[in-house]
């Protein structure tokens, strides 16, 4: 081996070192001289400089022993890294994050101008029911300027955006109604998988690629609601400083700044996902660890309870939509678990309650399905009811299979590579059907 891939190695080794936080510049600039040190003793002894480089690691001790040692002895290094310093932004050279406070901004304006419009003319609920493309495409942009997409690439980005916001647009949706509230609420699902494309850059059909996707979507979750309890605090102080001076400023800080904040913190939140990536990714698997067994427990404790005493006298939309932010919400923690494990190793005490969790799950879902099923020969199609069913039929599919492939891994007879696949690979087929949710039921109910 050459000096210079000795000097590739050790800067490798350097970078690992570094990454977490805890390890400065010049503690590295230390730790590589015991290392350069070491090497030199060794390849003088008469060993090759390949088999002096891995001597010398090994001695030293190991990239996450390191930083340990590191973190505990400068825990306040870790909550430094929250600030954001040059070192941290997500383009080399740019001393300021440019690009992300005018996408930011732009995000703002749009929400604000909205708004604006709306209150100049006849009010109704287009706002609302177009929320999501007055942020979501600005998001999407910011990610093909940030990966540099090319233009023609780009333009496959922009034309099914202008398309759905042009049909929901022009369709006449009857004030207040059932086909109009489902659009708003997935107009923005079927937006965020746009924004995925952006994220991904040509590399969609990688596993592995889709999987960080889903990373970066539990971590922006993360940092936007912490932006977002700042943010209240923030306004909720100002509305009550002002007040004296100002009585209707709280009313004015909730209708012009509440909106402007939340479309920056979009884009906010993705930025930072991007440039603290080695912060958050100490925290979510955490959050994930600490959720999922109780998650596991409350499914478990609904399974016997409708299942002794039935849900059929209880259900309504209200508690459909529980239900399902709830399928949603565990489904969501398995995935994101999956996300931060080795993919090759074998089931584990984690499994074990992940498995749990997904089994239950499915129970409660079949339970929710037959009630549906027995409501919908009752009263009816509608809306509300084709979509419900829809999204339904999709989680007992993708949870049955989970479960089936979490038992498989549990005995040894797979990955959670092959688990981890699978997830990513029916990821889209919930955007199909949100897509059908936003473009397809409201003509077929005739927009009621």
């Amino acid at each position: 081996m050459s000096g210079a891939l000795v000097d590739d190695d050790i800067a490798a080794w350097r970078a690992a070192v570094a990454k977490g936080g805890a390890v400065t510049s010049a503690d590295a600039d230390e730790l590589e001289g015991h290392l350069r040190d070491q090497i030199a003793d060794l390849v003088a002894a008469g060993l090759a400089e390949d088999e002096a480089f891995l001597v010398a690691v090994k001695r030293l001790g190991g990239v996450d022993a390191i930083t340990a040692e590191f973190a505990r002895a400068h825990s306040d290094r870790l909550w430094k890294q929250l600030a954001l310093t040059h070192a941290a932004a997500p383009a080399a050279g740019e001393r300021l994050p440019l690009r992300m406070v005018v996408f930011a901004a732009v995000a703002a304006v749009l929400l604000d101008l909205a708004q604006a419009i709306a209150r100049l003319g006849e009010p109704g609920g287009w706002v609302l029911r177009d929320l999501g493309l007055f942020v979501l495409p600005v998001l999407a942009a910011y990610f093909a300027v940030a990966r540099r997409i090319p233009l023609r690439r780009a333009a496959v980005l922009v034309l099914p955006v202008v398309l759905v916001a042009v049909v929901v647009n022009l369709y006449p949706f009857r004030a207040g109604g059932d086909s109009e509230l489902l659009v708003a609420e997935h107009l923005p699902v079927l937006l965020w998988f746009v924004v995925g494309v952006a994220y991904l850059a040509g590399e969609g059909r990688s596993s592995s690629r889709r999987m960080d996707f889903v990373r970066f979507s539990g971590e922006w979750a993360i940092y936007f609601v912490l932006i977002a309890l700042g943010g209240g605090v923030l306004v909720g102080l100002s509305g009550l400083v002002l007040a004296p001076l100002a009585p209707s400023a709280g009313d004015a800080l909730a209708t012009w700044v509440i909106p402007a904040g939340a479309g920056g913190a979009v884009v906010v939140a993705a930025w930072l996902v991007e440039a603290k990536k080695n912060v958050i990714e100490n925290i979510a698997p955490v959050l994930t660890a600490i959720f999922t067994p109780l998650f596991a427990l409350m499914l478990l404790a609904a399974v016997v309870v409708y299942g002794v005493l039935g849900i059929g006298h209880a259900f309504d939309r209200n508690l459909l939509i529980v239900f399902d932010a709830l399928l949603l919400v565990v489904l969501a923690l398995v995935l994101y678990g999956l996300s931060a494990l080795d993919p090759v190793r074998p089931g584990g005490a984690t499994d074990v309650v992940r498995t749990v969790a997904v089994v239950a799950a499915l129970l409660l879902d079949l339970l929710v399905l037959g009630s549906m099923v027995a409501r919908i020969g009752e009263l009816g199609f509608t809306p509300n009811r084709v979509a419900a069913l829809g999204l339904n039929v999709l989680l007992v599919v993708d949870l049955a299979v989970t479960a089936w492939l979490s038992v498989q891994l549990l005995l040894g007879r797979t990955t959670a590579e092959r688990l981890e696949r699978w997830q990513t690979d029916y990821l889209p087929v919930f955007g199909v059907w949100t897509a059908v949710v936003v473009l397809v039921l409201p003509p077929v109910f005739a927009f009621a």
